[in-house]
């Protein structure tokens, strides 16, 4: 990553980029509409199909529960076209709906897009109630992930 994409990337204290995208529920996904209402947790990851993105979006699936309990709704945003993350969510059974970043304007408005590979790298994004990010975390490389339990450790922080 060079450091002009490096600074492009939000940190805690900035207001998070918004964006309005198609969903896997066949419905816009904005960013503001969640003001006032959720955390949101923006998960960015590489592509479809991977075995750590499918071991991610799994996990993210698996722990549902746990995000709503902590009033985070997760988002996860990916370069693939809807109809790709209609049927990754189908195979893999997911329970959360799945965000295309088709023309990887989002991706690039948080400074994460891999503009050799075309793809975004995983970043993960904690966007408070008010629009503003509490937490981010790029990762060096794409076989490597948050686990659950520290992103659950940073939303707690939010209280």
């Amino acid at each position: 990553m060079t450091l002009s994409q490096m600074q492009k990337v939000p940190q805690p204290g900035d207001q998070a980029p918004e964006f309005t995208a198609r969903s896997t529920s066949g419905e816009n996904v904005t960013l503001s509409s969640f003001r006032g209402k959720r955390n949101v947790l923006l998960a960015f990851f590489p592509l479809a199909f991977t075995s750590t993105c499918t071991e991610e979006l799994c996990d993210f699936s698996r722990a549902q529960f746990d995000f709503g309990e902590a009033d985070v709704e997760i988002v996860p945003i990916s370069v693939d076209s809807v109809d790709s993350l209609r049927a990754f969510k189908k195979l893999e059974s997911l329970s959360m709906d799945l965000v295309s970043d088709f023309r990887r304007d989002i991706s690039r408005d948080y400074g994460v897009l891999n503009e050799e590979k075309f793809y975004s790298r995983r970043a993960y994004f904690l966007v408070d109630r008010e629009g503003i990010v509490r937490w981010s975390h790029v990762e060096a490389h794409g076989g490597l992930k948050r686990d659950n339990a520290e992103i659950l450790s940073e939303i707690a922080k939010l209280r």
